[in-house]
């Protein structure tokens, strides 16, 4: 069983940061691209950033130049460090990753982490 668990969510003010955490245990071979994720109360889910097994990262707009997306693979984690909050940023953030569970095959599968909510107050 492979499982994702974030971290490092909280209340914070306007212009502060936070770096969530994104563990993932289990039993598996090697993880793909990982991802963040957000969904804000009535909005759909969105995503935030990206990042490659070798570093390559991609933005969404709104958070280009404020956040930062990392990860260690040796510890199976993916970080989001957030500078520059705004209250639009209020959501829950989810990690997602892709998965490949053993040596023998190529398949590979998505998982998500339950979440954790960032609250920016103004």
């Amino acid at each position: 069983q492979v499982q994702l668990v974030e971290s490092g969510g909280g209340l914070v003010q306007v212009g502060g940061s936070l770096r969530l955490s994104c563990a993932a245990s289990g039993s598996f071979f090697s993880i793909n691209v990982m991802n963040w994720y957000r969904q804000a109360p009535g909005k759909q889910r969105e995503l935030v950033a990206a990042i490659s097994r070798g570093g390559t990262t991609n933005y969404a707009d709104f958070v280009k130049g404020r956040f930062t997306i990392s990860r260690d693979n040796d510890k199976n984690t993916m970080y989001l460090q957030m500078n520059s909050l705004k209250p639009e940023d209020t959501a829950v953030y989810y990690c997602n990753a892709n998965i490949r569970r053993n040596a023998y095959s190529i398949r590979s599968s998505d998982y998500w982490g339950q979440g954790t909510q960032v609250t920016v107050s103004s």
